[in-house]
C-alpha cells in the first residue's frame, strides 16, 4: 500500500571532522539519511554538548528565535510592534532567587545532574554560533533577511516556559464573561464539563463584578502567547496560542494527539508496543528534532523540541514511552481591590498589601527604549488595571514555579529501566499536563515484569481547590486559595489492565468520583479518535507494526457513522442533493482523498454544526463562545423530530451549494483531498520578505491530505491542514531496530540542507523511516560520519 512507504537506503558512508571547544573527548556523530543524529560519546558532557550543538547546526534561526522570545527581545529584531510582547514576556519571566532558590536548585529538578547537563547543553549551542559567526555568510537566509545575527544562549533560555502548553486562563476569563451574558445552567448545557456528578457541576458562580470583565484584561498575557509575525504572517501556529482575548475553541481541536501501548499477549511479535503522534502545528522548521543519545549511563533515541537536552518521546534499552495533553489547571484569574490612594496597594484578607514593582529597559529597533514597570501580588504578575473602578487584575499561574519547564524532566525518563522508575520519574514532569504512557521490554532473568509491562500515568502540575472550581474569575482577598499541589502519583494510572491496552488521546480518562476534583481540567477534546482506537485494539485480532501503521493513518470519522444514517429514510425535491445522499448511502465512513462522500459529509457536518450553534447559542454569547463541542451537536441532531429531518436535509442543500462554488458542477470531480478542499501548504514564515526562487524553496505543497479533527489520523478541521502529527513513532519492544517514525518536512530548518524538506513527501504519504537503535544498522544506513574533537 503506497501509504505505508519505508524507506532503506544504503550508501558510502563518509568522515567529516570538525572542531568544536569545551569537548573533553572526542564525540563521534553518524548522521543517517533522514538526518538523524546517532551521538557517540565518551561522557555526559560530551554527549549534552554535542547534542546542543549539533542541534544549533540544523535549528539555527529556529533556536534564535526562542532566545529572543524567551529573553523579551523580540523588539530589538522586529521593532516597537513587538514591545508589547517583550513586555508580557519579561512578566511572566521564570525568575531564580527568593522561594524558587538558585539556578542549580530549578536544574537539579530535571535531573540529579541537571545542572551540569544544561549548561553543556548550552555551550555546545554557543561552540556553534561562535564557530559560524567566523563566516557569517554561511548564516541560514533568515539572518540575513532580517539583518541579524544569532545570540548567546544562557540555562536560563532553556527553561524559559514562553512556549509552554499551559493552562486555562484564557477559557476562565470568556466563562466569566458569559456566566454574566447568558448565566451558569445555559453555560453548562452549551459547553461539556465533565466528569461531573451533577447537573450543578462545576461551579459558575461569579464573585467578582462581571459588568467589569468586558476590558482587555488579558493583552500582556496575549502579547507574549501569541506567535511571532513578520510582516503579518504567524511563525508558529501552535495549538494553545492561536486564539485571541475573545475566543477560545469549546472543543480543544487543535490539542490533539493519540498514543496507545498494546501488551505482549495481544501483539503479534508476544512482546509489548507503543505507537505516539503528537498534533502540534505544521510549521517549517518542524517543532520536532530527532535524535540518538549514546554516552555511558545513556542510549536513548527519540524526538524532543530541538532547544532541550535529551528526549521526550522515545526509547531506551528497557522501555519506549509517550505523550499526550492531560487537562489540568494551573493557572486562575484573581480579581483585586486596589487603594484609592495608593494604586500599588490591594486589599488582601482586610489589609492593604503593597504590589512588588519592577522596572526594566526594552531595547527598541529603530525607537528608542522603552521603560516598563512590571507589578507583582503574592499571587503573581498583574496583567491589567482599572484605575477607574480601583481594580488590578493577576494570573497565578503555577507554571511560574520551580520545576514547570516543559519537557525537560524527560531526562530522568530517558535512564528509567522498569515501569517503577519511570513512574517515580513522572513525578517531576509538572508541565505541561500529559497522559505518559509505557511499554517495558520483558527483562531476562526477572520475575517481576517477566512479559513486559504497559502503563499509563497522568502527569501535571495541579492545584489543589478547595472552595472554587478555577473556571471564572474570582476575588484575590485571600478567600480563594490553592491548598498546595495533588502529588503526581495521585492523579489518574493503570498498570498493566486486563484489556491489555492503554489508549489516550486528550479524552476524558478520569472517573467521577476521583477526589480533589477541581485539581483537573473540566474540558476535553472530544472521545472519537480515542473511541476509534480503541475498537480497533479490542477487535481480538493480535497486531502489529503494519496494524499500527493503517491506525495512525486511520480517516474513519465516528461522528459520520453517527450522522449518516439519519438520512436513510429521507429524500429531497433537489436533483443534486439527492445526487449527494446517494454518494452518502454507499459510503464507508472514511475521509479518504480520493473520496467523493467525504467531501459532500464534512461540508455537511459544517453546516450542521453552524445551524445548531445558531439555534442554541444566544447572539450575545457568541463573541465568546464560538462553536459548540461534537457532543452537544450530535445530542441535538438525535432527537427525532420532523424539524430535525427538515435541518438534515437544509444542511445539505447548503454543502452542496458550497462545494458547487467551490469544486465546480461536475460531483465526481469532489474528491475530498484537492487543492481547492483537503490539503496542506506549508508557508515558511518569512515567506513574504523573499522572491518567488526562494518562495518556491522554502515552501511546501500543496499536496491532498485526508481526515479531519475527529479522525485518528487528525488534520485539523481546517481545508489546509494547520495542526496534526508531524512526528510520529511505533515500537515494538521485541527488537529496537523494528522502531519506525516520521518528523515533517525534515530534521533541518535550513534549506541549503538535504535534510530541509526531504521528508514531506513520504509523511504526505503517511509513510515512515526505519528508526536503528544498533551501531550495526545505523552504520548500514550512514549518510557522513562527524568527528567533533578537543
Amino acid at each position: 500500500m503506497r501509504r505505508f512507504v519505508l524507506l532503506f537506503l544504503c550508501a558510502t558512508a563518509f568522515l567529516h571532522s570538525l572542531s568544536a571547544q569545551r569537548v573533553q573527548l572526542p564525540v563521534e556523530v553518524i548522521k543517517d539519511r533522514w538526518g538523524v543524529n546517532h551521538i557517540y560519546a565518551r561522557n555526559e558532557h560530551d554527549l549534552f554538548f554535542a547534542q546542543g550543538y549539533l542541534a544549533a547546526q540544523d535549528r539555527l534561526f529556529q533556536l534564535e528565535m526562542w532566545r529572543r522570545q524567551a529573553t523579551g527581545t523580540v523588539a530589538e529584531l522586529l521593532g516597537p510592534q513587538e514591545v508589547k510582547r517583550d513586555v508580557g514576556t519579561r512578566l511572566f519571566r521564570y525568575r531564580t532567587g527568593g522561594a524558587n532558590g538558585t539556578l542549580d536548585q530549578e536544574l537539579i529538578h530535571y535531573h540529579p545532574r541537571g545542572p551540569q547537563i544544561v549548561r553543556a547543553f548550552v555551550e555546545g549551542i554557543n561552540a556553534y554560533i561562535t564557530e559560524i559567526l567566523k563566516t557569517p555568510e554561511k548564516l541560514p537566509f533568515e539572518f540575513r533577511v532580517l539583518n541579524t545575527k544569532p545570540g548567546f544562549w544562557t540555562p536560563e533560555v532553556v527553561i524559559s516556559r514562553h512556549q509552554g502548553l499551559l493552562g486555562n486562563v484564557r477559557d476562565e476569563l470568556n466563562y466569566g464573561r458569559l456566566v454574566k451574558l447568558i448565566g451558569p445552567e445555559k453555560l453548562r448545557s452549551l459547553q461539556w464539563f465533565h466528569p461531573a456528578a451533577s447537573p450543578a457541576e462545576p461551579d459558575l458562580a461569579l464573585q467578582v463584578n462581571g459588568d467589569e470583565l468586558f476590558q482587555p484584561i488579558l493583552g500582556l498575557y496575549e502579547a507574549f502567547r501569541l506567535p511571532l509575525k513578520f510582516q503579518g504572517r504567524a511563525t508558529k501556529a501552535d495549538e494553545d496560542e492561536a486564539q485571541t482575548d475573545a475566543y477560545f475553541d469549546t472543543e480543544k481541536q487543535h490539542v490533539g494527539s493519540n498514543n496507545w501501548v498494546l501488551a505482549g499477549n495481544k501483539s503479534s511479535s508476544g512482546y509489548p508496543m507503543l505507537a505516539n503522534d503528537p498534533h502540534r502545528a505544521q510549521s517549517t522548521p518542524s517543532l520536532r528534532y530527532w535524535v540518538h543519545l549514546h554516552a555511558p549511563g545513556w542510549n536513548v533515541i527519540g524526538a524532543g523540541e530541538p532547544t532541550l537536552p535529551g528526549v521526550s518521546i522515545g526509547h531506551n534499552d528497557y522501555g519506549a514511552w509517550g505523550l499526550t495533553i492531560f487537562e489540568t489547571d494551573n493557572e486562575d484569574l484573581l480579581v483585586y481591590e486596589t487603594n484609592p490612594k495608593n494604586p500599588n496597594q490591594y486589599r488582601y484578607k482586610g489589609n492593604w498589601v503593597p504590589m512588588t514593582v519592577r522596572t526594566e529597559t526594552i531595547p527598541v529597533k529603530g525607537g528608542t527604549p522603552v521603560r516598563a514597570e512590571l507589578k507583582y501580588t503574592r499571587h503573581g504578575p498583574v496583567v491589567f488595571e482599572d484605575k477607574a473602578a480601583h481594580k488590578a487584575y493577576a494570573i497565578r499561574a503555577g507554571w511560574l514555579e520551580r520545576g514547570c519547564a516543559p519537557y525537560l524532566a524527560s531526562l530522568r525518563m530517558n535512564q528509567a529501566r522498569s515501569w517503577a522508575e519511570f513512574r517515580q520519574a513522572c513525578t517531576y514532569s509538572r508541565i505541561p499536563g500529559e497522559n505518559m504512557i509505557w511499554a517495558g521490554r520483558p527483562l531476562a532473568g526477572k520475575t517481576a515484569e517477566p512479559n513486559g509491562t504497559i502503563g499509563w500515568q497522568a502527569v501535571g502540575l495541579s492545584p489543589i481547590r478547595k472552595n472554587f472550581s478555577g473556571l471564572v474569575p474570582v476575588p484575590g482577598d485571600g478567600r480563594f486559595e490553592w491548598g498546595g499541589y495533588l502529588p503526581i502519583q495521585q492523579l489518574p494510572n493503570k498498570l498493566n489492565p486486563p484489556e491489555g491496552y492503554v489508549v489516550t488521546a486528550n479524552n476524558n480518562l478520569t472517573p467521577v468520583s476521583f477526589p480533589n476534583r477541581n485539581a483537573i481540567g473540566w474540558t476535553w477534546a472530544a472521545p472519537s479518535r480515542a473511541h476509534r482506537i480503541e475498537e480497533v485494539l479490542g477487535d481480538g485480532k493480535r497486531q502489529n507494526l503494519v496494524d499500527f501503521m493503517a491506525l495512525q493513518a486511520d480517516y474513519l470519522s465516528i461522528p459520520a457513522r453517527t450522522l449518516v444514517p439519519l438520512l436513510t429514510h429521507l429524500a429531497s425535491s433537489e436533483n443534486r442533493t439527492e445526487q449527494a445522499l446517494s454518494y452518502l448511502r454507499k459510503w464507508d465512513f472514511r475521509l479518504n482523498p480520493e473520496s467523493v462522500a467525504a467531501a459532500i459529509y464534512v461540508a455537511w457536518e459544517g453546516e450542521l454544526k453552524k445551524a445548531v450553534y445558531e439555534a442554541q447559542v444566544p447572539q450575545n454569547a457568541r463573541t465568546y463562545l464560538r462553536s459548540l463541542p461534537s457532543k452537544r451537536v450530535i445530542d441535538a441532531l438525535l432527537v427525532p423530530t420532523p424539524a430535525r429531518d427538515s435541518l438534515l436535509l437544509t444542511s445539505l442543500d447548503r454543502a452542496v451549494a458550497d462545494l458547487t462554488t467551490r469544486l465546480g458542477n461536475d460531483m465526481d470531480d469532489w474528491s475530498y483531498g484537492q487543492r481547492k478542499n483537503k490539503h496542506i501548504t506549508i508557508t515558511h514564515p518569512l515567506s513574504d520578505l523573499v522572491d518567488k526562487a526562494m518562495q518556491k524553496r522554502i515552501n511546501l505543497g500543496p499536496v491532498a491530505r485526508g481526515g479531519y479533527g475527529e479522525t485518528v489520523n487528525a488534520t485539523a478541521n481546517d481545508l489546509n491542514q494547520t495542526h496534526g502529527a508531524s512526528f510520529r513513532i511505533l515500537v515494538d519492544t521485541e527488537d529496537w531496530d523494528k522502531t519506525l517514525g516520521i518528523n515533517s518536512p525534515g530534521q533541518s530548518g535550513d534549506p541549503e540542507s538535504p535534510h530541509y524538506g526531504d521528508l514531506f513527501p513520504l509523511w504526505a504519504e503517511n509513510g515512515y523511516f526505519p528508526v536503528f537503535f544498533s551501531r550495526e544498522k545505523i552504520q548500514s544506513v550512514a549518510e557522513r560520519t562527524i568527528l567533533i574533537k578537543p
